[in-house]
């Protein structure tokens, strides 16, 4: 049966669905080595697809993966500069996993990957408002008047954030620490927040996003998502 390629592209786990309409505009698919453009159809299990001339493989099984990522990993699949990537830590598993969003080289914490594009899209796309919870250390303390700031959205140069929920927690020193749940991801969002207030972030960890919670999931471990979990998700 064929189908859209840009579904097809989605499907395999490589990207959302907008972004390989993208992909193909620009030449970069091909369809039994010919290039391919908007509208055409292909068909999984006998055509030979290729994003940048990488034969794509299909799985009909949708696996999602929590993992813990720890400090000194990038979220790309190929790092130029040959830093540890978090696919390695993922490579038990006889599929093609894609993280959804981002965290940066020094953030860790909860991060998922899958080979379901339309989910990982769902996850990402802000007008979904899938709840993100960050534990940040900052160095100083995060006054009552930064807070608000914070909690009703900070200009950035992409645009002002969406409003968040932040809970100061304690107090480490010269240091301390507090909470803070987004509906949005921004680039280095949290970062730029805290230094949009005067304050630079000494550890960044995600705790949830949605109702996955970390737990005490070790830095470098993981656990497939259950069925049920995976449903659950795709609900909202």
């Amino acid at each position: 049966m064929t189908e859209k390629l840009q579904k097809l592209i989605s499907r395999a786990g490589l990207t959302s669905r907008r972004k390989a309409e993208e992909w193909i505009s620009q030449g970069r698919v091909s369809v039994n080595g010919t290039v391919a453009k908007l509208g055409d159809r292909a068909d999984s299990e006998h055509d030979k697809i290729a994003v940048d001339g990488r034969l794509i493989h299909f799985s009909d099984e949708q696996v999602v993966v929590l993992l813990n990522k720890p400090r000194g990993y990038v979220c790309t699949l190929n790092d130029p500069q040959g830093r540890p990537v978090v696919t390695q830590l993922v490579s038990s598993i006889p599929l093609r996993l894609y993280p959804v969003g981002r965290l940066d080289f020094n953030s860790e914490g909860l991060l998922l990957m899958t080979n379901d594009g339309d989910l990982a899209h769902r996850l990402m796309h802000p007008r979904h408002h899938v709840e993100k919870c960050y534990l940040v250390k900052i160095q100083g303390n995060l006054n009552r008047n930064e807070q608000q700031k914070m909690t009703d959205g900070v200009r950035l140069d992409d645009g002002t954030t969406a409003p968040a929920k932040v809970t100061s927690l304690r107090s480490s020193g010269p240091n301390s620490w507090f909470e803070i749940v987004l509906q949005e991801g921004k680039n280095r969002q949290v970062r730029r927040m805290c230094e949009a207030v005067g304050h630079r972030v000494l550890r960044l960890k995600r705790i949830r996003i949605d109702f996955l919670e970390l737990g005490d999931l070790k830095a470098g471990s993981f656990r497939v998502l259950s069925a049920q979990e995976i449903q659950r998700l795709k609900r909202g």
